[in-house]
């Protein structure tokens, strides 16, 4: 499990590193990061120009890398559309056949009975957000609690907190808790609209260590992404040594 684990964290790293030089993008549909067991997912490769050959693939925390098609999902061209269980939470992507990476997603599908459904992709600044507490059984709203980095910040009567305009200062770990039970974390990043492009940073010509550091300090999509990654992990850790005893 351990071994997993890391070598799951080691490919988010990966994956995050080959961003913007591939041809294509990974789009989400529904776009949120958390699901109940057995709901939909269709994940598409949206490419640049004429490139081809891009497929989803996936890593999950139980050590298992494979394309969409080998025994999960239903391939469709260059998307695919899946129905999940729990052992599906992982890392997704796409991949050219010259080994060209796209933009990763967390997906988590969890054991409680509560989700967060957040953003699974950037939101730009000024966006209109929502932000659903829901349960899996009945009544489908419930007052809930909602949790930005930990802290308390709004409780909504319907399960639904809406921000009007989001703002770079809005980018966090939510949360939500209800009489029913509590979310998993999800990461929303806001990304800043801007006219002029930042240079392309070379990074053949830069030492691994500064590459690391610079990923690790300018990405802390990168960080919380590898937090997450660790308490699912743990939990998944503890979750056997009850079942061995």
């Amino acid at each position: 499990m351990e071994r997993a684990c890391l070598q799951l964290l080691l490919l988010s790293t990966l994956v995050y590193c080959s961003l913007g030089q591939g041809g294509a993008s990974l789009s989400v549909s529904p776009d949120r990061s958390q699901f109940f067991e057995f709901e939909s997912v269709s994940l598409s490769c949206e490419v640049q120009g004429k490139s081809a050959g891009w497929r989803v693939k996936r890593y999950t925390v139980s050590g298992e890398s494979s394309d969409c098609g080998r025994k999960w999902g239903k391939p469709e061209g260059s998307s695919c559309n899946v129905s999940l269980i729990k052992s599906y939470s992982g890392v997704y992507w796409c991949e050219s056949g010259s080994g060209e990476h796209s933009n990763s997603v967390n997906i988590t599908v969890p054991a409680g009975a509560v989700i967060l459904e957040s953003p699974a992709l950037p939101v730009t600044e000024g966006d209109y957000v929502t932000l659903r507490c829901r349960y899996q059984g009945t009544p489908s709203d419930l007052t809930a609690d909602f949790y930005k980095d930990g802290s308390l910040i709004r409780t909504e009567t319907t399960g639904e907190m809406t921000i009007p305009a989001v703002s770079k200062s809005d980018e966090g770990l939510y949360k939500c808790n209800t009489s029913e039970g509590e979310s998993p974390e999800s990461w929303m990043t806001v990304t800043v609209p801007t006219s002029i492009p930042s240079p392309a940073v070379p990074v053949l010509s830069m030492s691994l260590p500064r590459l690391l550091c610079s990923l690790l300090v300018g990405s802390p999509y990168l960080l919380v992404t590898i937090i997450l990654l660790v308490k699912g992990c743990r939990s998944r850790a503890q979750g056997d040594r009850v079942e061995e005893e």
